[in-house]
């Protein structure tokens, strides 16, 4: 078995003289030109002069599970899964499919970019990716990159049991409670034999060597060696500049001035900077290149195809790649090209806050030892302890737990859905309350990307959105949005006009129809749509506070300013809220519910309904209203719950009381 899958491997890789005869054992097609053209770049790779011993390793490790240790570079992510295709393929995938985990989803979906090319291959059939709200595979997908938290949700359920013929768990020195909880349900399954001829190929950097190879019980180790030139060089300064993005720009200037060879990778904080930097840049870098092809100055961010491709190719024409980034980590491969690294020094973060249960962006420097590490590779922070605790009260007040601390029965249903739990519960909820479709739609619209690109730019922008705000709030008017959009086909055209973001809609509707799907596959029970009814206006609040009495806030003087329930935080609403935006001087709502809450710059509340505090003392746990820290705000909630409880007491005769309380989703 070994003799052949080194055959294949070879195969796999002919010289470009045989181009004419090489076929392409995956798909049965002969080899193009861009083939050869990255396969020299492999095979420069320091992982490449490993090769043989994985394959061998691969085939004969007695546990089945190989581990391979490597710094960062080294080209693990990218050529560790063809090999295990290989292996695969050898066997006819008669064992199921190779699956690889990513920590972050931009990192499965970059790998997939990259390795599809590399294997001359289309994405989506036999190399694909599953991330959140994106499914590209099919039924011909032989290699699959997935996120760590979706391969965990797999793992836990039936719906993907012995699919799986070699599993790669790579970055595993993440440390993502996904990848430990993971790699403990894999060890236990292998100590009571694994599943059919499973393969576990986990791969981290020789930090976490020792540690992992005690856990697995001593597996085979592949370590790969470090190449010459692997690691670029940073570029540091001594003192502080006032202007960080001038700073950056002079630092690539002074690079290009010197006609040093090599790539530029600079990290900025903050999208906007790295907007700001490209722009100056392309403007200064131009009058440099008095010898052939400008400096290509290339803006990284997540999620962006085109621009992880453009990155990652050769340098063409002796042309310079400037690329600016400010978390090159989540795409989980290096640059090989990048020889300067310029670092900014700083990180933007989001950091839970668990005593406000709020997200916020905190800019925070970071050390040399930091940067240095950060040139390849962003270390995970793990959360706070406070946090954890947090997040489980939170699971209690939505009954997703039972007394033990498992999931309650609710809590299963509500792990099903690829939402937050507080979404999911008022997704749920909406099955009582009869109003499922409209409550589809604004689970997919709350969790696409924003739907409006920019403030409004001109007046009649600004009239055509206005258009579209519902009275009843910010939830209903994505309500009314999404159909809107949808009754236009979908046009672009039209959603450029109102300023809305044409690929944000169309996520959503995809996301509407998995979720729908869903609900019909676990047999939940539908609604039709009456949008704009009385009955489906006060169902609707129902299934948010259901689910959102967590984010509930009371304006204390009359002029916008919301004390949160949950502790004493003031917020104002966001400036893209519809009661904002409306012309006619009114009072802002006094009790209204919140989508989210962010204390980084504008200390907002954002995605804002009005609400009845009766409503909350309704369907609000018991417990939680008395957990609540003392304000004003409980006192009036309390006293409230004692004249509804005590007005329940006189409007009941003796028959009906023996039919008790009615049920409440809780």
């Amino acid at each position: 078995m070994a003799s052949r899958l080194l055959g294949l491997a070879e195969e796999s890789g002919p010289s470009p003289g045989e181009s004419e005869l090489a076929v392409n054992p995956f798909d049965g097609l002969p080899f193009s030109s861009r083939y050869y053209e990255l396969l020299e770049q492999r095979r420069a790779l320091p992982i490449w002069a490993s090769r043989f011993i994985f394959m061998e390793q691969l085939e004969s490790s007695p546990s089945g599970v190989v581990l391979v240790s490597g710094e960062p570079g080294s080209g693990k992510s990218t050529q560790i899964p063809q090999w295990c295709a290989e292996f695969a393929l050898a066997r006819g995938f008669q064992e199921g499919q190779v699956t690889v985990t990513q920590p972050y989803p931009l990192a499965a979906l970059s790998l997939a970019l990259r390795v599809a090319d590399e294997m001359d291959l289309t994405l989506g059939h036999e190399v694909g990716y599953t991330i959140p709200q994106e499914d590209c595979t099919g039924p011909d997908t032989l290699l699959r990159f997935c996120w760590d938290r979706l391969f965990l949700q797999e793992v836990a359920s039936t719906r993907g049991t012995g699919a799986w013929g070699v599993l790669v768990l790579d970055e595993a020195q993440e440390r993502s409670v996904a990848s430990d909880l993971l790699q403990g349900l894999l060890r236990n399954a292998r100590l009571g034999n694994l599943p059919g001829d499973l393969r576990v190929v986990v791969v981290t950097d020789p930090a976490l060597e020792p540690k992992l190879q005690a856990f697995w019980g001593n597996p085979p180790i592949v370590r790969v060696p470090s190449g010459p030139g692997a690691c670029p060089t940073p570029v540091y300064r001594d003192t502080v500049p006032t202007d960080r993005v001038e700073a950056a720009c002079q630092a690539v200037l002074e690079l290009c001035t010197k006609e040093t060879p090599g790539d530029v990778l600079v990290y900025l904080p903050s999208e906007e900077e790295i907007l700001l930097c490209c722009e100056s840049l392309s403007r200064e870098i131009e009058p440099l290149a008095l010898r052939g092809s400008p400096p290509r100055v290339l803006p990284l961010h997540p999620g962006d195809g085109p621009a992880i491709q453009a990155a990652y190719e050769n340098t063409y024409l002796g042309a310079r790649k400037v690329v600016v980034t400010h978390w090159l980590a989540d795409f989980s491969f290096s640059l090989p090209s990048i020889r300067h690294v310029i670092d900014s020094g700083l990180e933007l973060r989001s950091v839970y806050n668990p005593q406000i249960r709020a997200e916020s962006q905190v800019l925070r420097p970071i050390s040399k030892c930091q940067a240095e590490a950060r040139r390849l590779r962003a270390r995970g922070v793990p959360p706070a302890p406070e946090a954890l605790m947090q997040a489980l009260e939170d699971l209690d007040y939505l009954a997703a737990l039972d007394d033990e601390g498992n999931l309650s029965d609710l809590g299963v249903i509500l792990s099903e859905f690829p939402l937050p739990p507080e979404l999911a519960k008022a997704l749920l909820a909406s099955c009582e309350f009869d109003c499922v479709d409209e409550m589809l739609t604004l689970a997919a619209m709350l969790t696409a990307a924003p739907g409006f690109t920019h403030p409004p730019c001109c007046a009649e922008e600004a009239a055509l959105r206005r258009a579209l705000e519902h009275t009843d709030g910010d939830h209903s008017s994505l309500i009314q949005i999404y159909e809107a959009f949808t009754q236009s086909g979908a046009d672009k055209a039209w959603c450029q006009a109102r300023g809305l973001n044409w690929a944000a809609l169309c996520q959503a509707r995809k996301l509407r129809g998995e979720l729908l799907e869903l609900m019909q596959r676990i047999e939940l029970p539908l609604s039709q749509p009456a949008f704009g009814s009385e009955q489906n206006r006060r169902d609707l609040q129902k299934a948010l506070v259901s689910g959102y009495f967590l984010k509930v806030a009371r304006d204390t003087d009359g002029t916008g300013n919301y004390l949160l329930l949950t502790h004493k935080h003031v917020a104002q609403l966001s400036p893209y809220c519809c009661y904002r935006s409306r012309r006619a001087p009114a009072r802002p709502p006094p009790w209204v519910l919140y989508h989210n809450f962010s204390i980084s710059k504008d200390n907002c509340l954002s995605i804002v309904s009005e609400i009845q505090p009766q409503m909350l003392v309704e369907l609000a746990p018991p417990y939680f209203l008395s957990n609540l820290p003392p304000s004003e705000s409980r006192d009036l909630l309390n006293q409230l719950r004692e004249e509804m409880a005590d007005s329940s007491k006189e409007s009941e005769s003796p028959s009906t009381q023996e039919f008790g309380d009615a049920c409440v989703l809780q």
